[in-house]
């Protein structure tokens, strides 16, 4: 990297615009990267087997999505404390300790972050729903079957929540 600034720097938005050079030696001007501190996904399983879904608006696709509970680390924020918090304030449900699945890369080309996979076994219901200020969620719970076929017909197609619940019925040994 030969340079860099920060055209956008906003609570919703850090973007990084690079000065950079190739290996062949080529330069380009103004190759933007987009800095966070990642994400959980949180695959939150009821005693009694069935998977907690959040059903919202999401304004950069224009569109309510079904997804996996999952939010942003804040900083100095661990990814377990996310995880918990996340779902916590999502969905008012709260379980065993998180167990990080897998970590991946969200988008290498254009973003530094990464998301963290965490289970959550015996989910309940303990709280109240506490939003951010985008956010209005209606929780949804469903069974791995009836989970299974939303990922076959397209009502899941977040592609970070698609692999991850393919991630997670193969740790579980569903798949």
């Amino acid at each position: 990297m030969l340079s860099s600034s920060y055209p956008i720097a906003t609570p919703f938005l850090r973007l990084r615009s690079d000065k950079i050079e190739l290996p062949d030696g080529s330069v380009i001007e103004n190759y933007y990267v987009r800095e966070t501190l990642g994400f959980t996904i949180i695959f939150a399983l009821t005693p009694d087997g069935r998977v907690i879904l959040v059903r919202q608006y999401k304004h950069g696709a224009a569109r309510t999505v079904l997804e996996l509970p999952a939010g942003a680390i804040d900083a100095g924020e661990s990814a377990a404390a996310c995880a918990l918090r996340e779902l916590t304030e999502e969905t008012g449900y709260v379980g065993d300790d998180p167990v990080l699945v897998r970590t991946y890369l969200a988008d290498p080309t254009n973003s530094n972050g990464s998301f963290h996979l965490y289970l959550v076994r015996n989910a309940q219901l303990r709280a109240a729903q506490s939003f951010d200020i985008t956010e209005d969620i209606a929780v949804e719970i469903v069974s791995l079957g009836d989970l299974r076929a939303m990922l076959r017909d397209g009502r899941i197609d977040t592609g970070s929540h698609v692999a991850s619940i393919y991630a997670m019925l193969d740790y579980l040994g569903l798949l």
